[in-house]
């Protein structure tokens, strides 16, 4: 017991929760800005294998990381767009075209990478690129706060950016005000001339961009290779810290670190003697519970209002 409690109140156990909150708080923003256009996107998890794949195919070809993690934020964003154009003008419901795209993600990856390489597991003959990880200045030298804030990767601190950035776009520019609108009454929106269509659009592509940094992370930060189902089930992991947000950015983050140190914790117990098939269901009988017992107390609430009004 004393080394488990060793192992979780160290400075390196408070890095790798920072280090696996990444994909999951990325693919969280998604689904808050899905959920807030009125969309049930559940493309996370398809979307970052996608985009896993293809910035490791383009570092490899171009010898470029950043080109890598740019064309796995471009494709990312496509398969949004791609998203929406089913949606929308093909007229397909929203949780098969999810299906769709997921399977896509999982499958499609794996064909194309065995076209390219020959091999069905893992791109190790591809000379992939990583991002690159950073000392913060100042921050390096404070002890303790140094060694768990500095030396990660660039897209972890892009991230927890980008989580003030979802939050002023939702909140305080004309476009978040769109995209909160059609979420809520499209026909209220489309009534005062707001392009119901285009604003849905724009919100699905930019839910792509985030769950395609979430996947270039995955194989350009934490690991520096692409393998089948790579992103773990994280993509789903960022639904349910969406869900449990209230569909809001700061309450996003806050559900994901929640969930990467559930994460953090599975990845340190597999160092002592427990059954490997016991430590690896952690996060996700950790994503089962807090869901019911968010649910539960969302539940308690109504009632609660329901029987102040009655």
């Amino acid at each position: 017991m004393n080394e488990v409690l060793e192992l979780v109140f160290s400075t390196s156990f408070a890095f790798s929760v920072l280090r696996l909150t990444t994909p999951i708080l990325l693919a969280a923003l998604a689904s808050v800005i899905s959920e807030r256009a009125g969309i049930g996107n559940i493309t996370m998890e398809g979307t970052m294998l996608i985009s896993a794949f293809m910035g490791v195919v383009v570092s490899a070809y171009t010898g470029s990381a950043w080109l890598g993690f740019l064309g796995g934020v471009v494709i990312g964003g496509l398969t949004g767009w791609l998203l929406s154009y089913i949606i929308f003008k093909l007229q397909v419901n929203d949780i098969l075209a999810g299906i769709a795209i997921n399977l896509i993600g999982s499958g499609g990856t794996v064909f194309l990478l065995f076209a390219l390489t020959g091999v069905r597991g893992i791109s190790t003959s591809l000379s992939s690129k990583v991002m690159p990880s950073i000392d913060i200045p100042f921050i390096r030298d404070i002890p303790i706060l140094g060694e768990i804030l500095s030396g990660h990767n660039i897209i972890t601190y892009l991230s927890f950016v980008t989580v003030i950035v979802i939050w002023f776009l939702l909140f305080k520019t004309a476009l978040g005000l769109r995209i909160r609108s059609v979420g809520e009454n499209p026909d209220a929106a489309k009534s005062v001339g707001v392009n119901v269509y285009k604003t849905k659009s724009i919100a699905l592509t930019i839910a792509g961009v985030l769950s395609g940094m979430g996947g270039v992370y995955m194989s350009m930060g934490y690991v520096s290779w692409f393998a089948k189902d790579l992103t773990a089930g994280r993509g789903w992991i960022g639904i349910a810290a969406a869900a449990m947000s209230g569909m809001h950015p700061v309450g996003a983050m806050v559900a994901s670190v929640f969930f990467g140190i559930a994460d953090a914790a599975a990845n340190t117990l597999q160092t002592i003697n427990l059954p490997s098939q016991l430590v690896l269901m952690i996060p996700y009988v950790v994503t089962l519970i807090a869901m019911c017992v968010y649910a539960y107390f969302r539940l308690q609430r109504k009632k609660k209002l329901a029987r102040k009004k009655a």
